[in-house]
């Protein structure tokens, strides 16, 4: 048993979670290709909340389903594993992909997020060529394997200063790429491929909500996370200075910082 680490049965197969400390709680949902260790950094901090960090569904040490992924499912398995850990309501951080899921959380348990932060991520649905890419990486994944989906995504990632000055954290996101299995990859390809538009959810909103952004992401760039979160009513808004697609990994302190000031204001 790893510490820390819990399974909660959830849409027919097995979810790992990570849960460390007490009190309110701070659900972090992982972005694609990756799994609860995006957040290792955030797992350490944050005394006097109970930080819950799951694999989803066909990453980490989570059960690999042959079918059955989409952001709805993906959605569903979360409040399984609130129910299973007796959590009414939590703040949910989400990253990239993981940001589609809370997008889908809200639209069909809303009552279960207390306070929303999106990280790197987008309400619309993908473009007719963003689909196509999907498609393009789910045969890459299925001719290639993990590690031609590492070599195909890593470049465009992490920023420049990351690279160079920081390679160990490269090679994190190099060994979470590559120790996913093909099927995860391809069912969550398939699940942001087919995801719907959330943004008529957002100018209904009436709860706290993060938007944060890395200043050199160019999947997400800052503009789009600003433009979403000028569609949300009194969302904040913020840049991650240092930072590409993953500020948790690229820039620790300042996102946990950011982080932390925003829970401030939840209660």
């Amino acid at each position: 048993m790893i510490r820390g680490m819990r399974r909660v049965r959830a849409g027919g197969t097995d979810i790992a979670v990570h849960v460390q400390g007490e009190g309110p709680a701070l659900l972090f949902v992982h972005g694609f290709p990756f799994d609860h260790a995006l957040w290792r950094h955030q797992l350490k901090t944050f005394p006097g909340w109970r930080r819950i960090a799951p694999d989803l569904r066909g990453v980490g040490s989570s059960g690999v389903p042959t079918e059955g992924y989409s952001m709805a499912r993906y959605a569903d398995d979360l409040v399984d594993v609130l129910d299973a850990l007796d959590v009414a309501a939590a703040v949910v951080c989400g990253l990239s992909m993981g940001g589609y899921v809370l997008f889908e959380l809200l639209r069909r348990h809303l009552p279960r997020v207390r306070a929303a932060i999106l990280c790197d991520t987008r309400a619309e649905a993908d473009t007719e060529e963003g689909r196509r890419g999907r498609d393009e990486m789910i045969a890459l994944a299925r001719s290639g394997g993990a590690g031609a989906v590492a070599d195909r995504m890593l470049p465009t990632l992490l920023a420049a200063d990351t690279r160079a000055e920081r390679p160990e954290v490269e090679g994190q996101v190099r060994e979470m790429i590559e120790r996913t299995p093909v099927v995860g990859l391809v069912g969550a390809l398939q699940a942001m491929r087919d995801r719907v538009d959330s943004t008529p959810l957002l100018a209904d909103l009436r709860l706290p909500v993060l938007v944060l952004a890395g200043a050199s992401d160019g999947i997400t760039t800052p503009e789009s996370g600003l433009a979403l979160a000028e569609k949300i009513k009194g969302a904040r808004f913020a840049t991650v200075a240092g930072a590409g697609h993953l500020p948790p990994l690229e820039q620790p302190f300042v996102t946990t910082r950011l982080i932390a000031d925003f829970l401030k204001t939840v209660f």
